[in-house]
């Protein structure tokens, strides 16, 4: 039975590398040069294989950016395999996005002794490095961008971090709009704070000075 089992997982094996270099002697897997075929290709049609191969680069209209990744890892095989699979999913989605760009490598350095007492003058040395990648994206919808950061977040591999950066653009006429919500929650004609409390104490003291008018003067002379 265990010969039966291996027998059959190399069988299955051998059909998916059948299938994969027969898809690569097609030429399936060659970058098409033409935008509009590259995008009928590589985004709306299933490839086997595609995942290997260099993402199509849509290019740009209007160079507006809308969203920059961020991406962090302690170990740059992990980093550059998360990165592939971030550029093939704004592929698909027609996303214009530029190449993957090295950061600068953020180094840190500890020494501490090896014991407090018998070996307290042998030090020893540790390090860690923090590989950095960076990806922007350009001319692309508010909602296709959301899709693709929560499918990014979905898929998100262990190991690597992201920070998400975005740009929202608003709609033209927002300054009038904002305008005119400010000037209504304002009360403009009514009487100040200031006002009010300087009325509120001049009938403090119209009161005050009514009421000891009514109080009668004792006659000094009489007692």
């Amino acid at each position: 039975m265990l010969v039966a089992h291996y027998g059959k997982n190399a069988l299955a094996s051998a059909q998916r590398w059948a299938r994969l270099s027969s898809t690569i002697a097609s030429g399936s897997l060659s970058k098409p040069t033409a935008p509009e075929t590259a995008e009928k290709r590589w985004a709306a049609t299933v490839i086997h294989g595609r995942g290997v191969s260099d993402p199509y680069y849509h290019p740009k209209t209007h160079g507006i950016p809308v969203a920059l990744i961020h991406f962090r890892s302690y170990f740059p095989s992990l980093l550059d395999q998360f990165v592939h699979f971030t550029s093939h999913a704004a592929s698909s989605l027609a996303i214009p996005i530029s190449r993957s760009v090295h950061l600068p490598t953020q180094r840190s350095l500890w020494t501490v002794p090896r014991g407090p007492f018998a070996h307290k003058k042998s030090q020893e040395n540790f390090e860690r490095k923090v590989h950095k990648r960076a990806i922007k994206a350009w001319d692309a919808d508010q909602e296709v961008v959301d899709r693709w950061i929560k499918y990014l977040e979905e898929h998100a591999m262990a190991g690597v971090g992201i920070r998400v950066v975005r740009w929202h653009r608003a709609p033209v006429g927002v300054g009038q709009k904002t305008l005119e919500s400010v000037m209504n929650q304002m009360r403009l004609g009514a009487a100040t704070r200031s006002a009010q409390v300087k009325a509120l104490g001049e009938q403090i003291v119209q009161q005050e000075l009514a009421v000891a008018s009514k109080v009668p003067t004792p006659n000094v002379g009489s007692a």
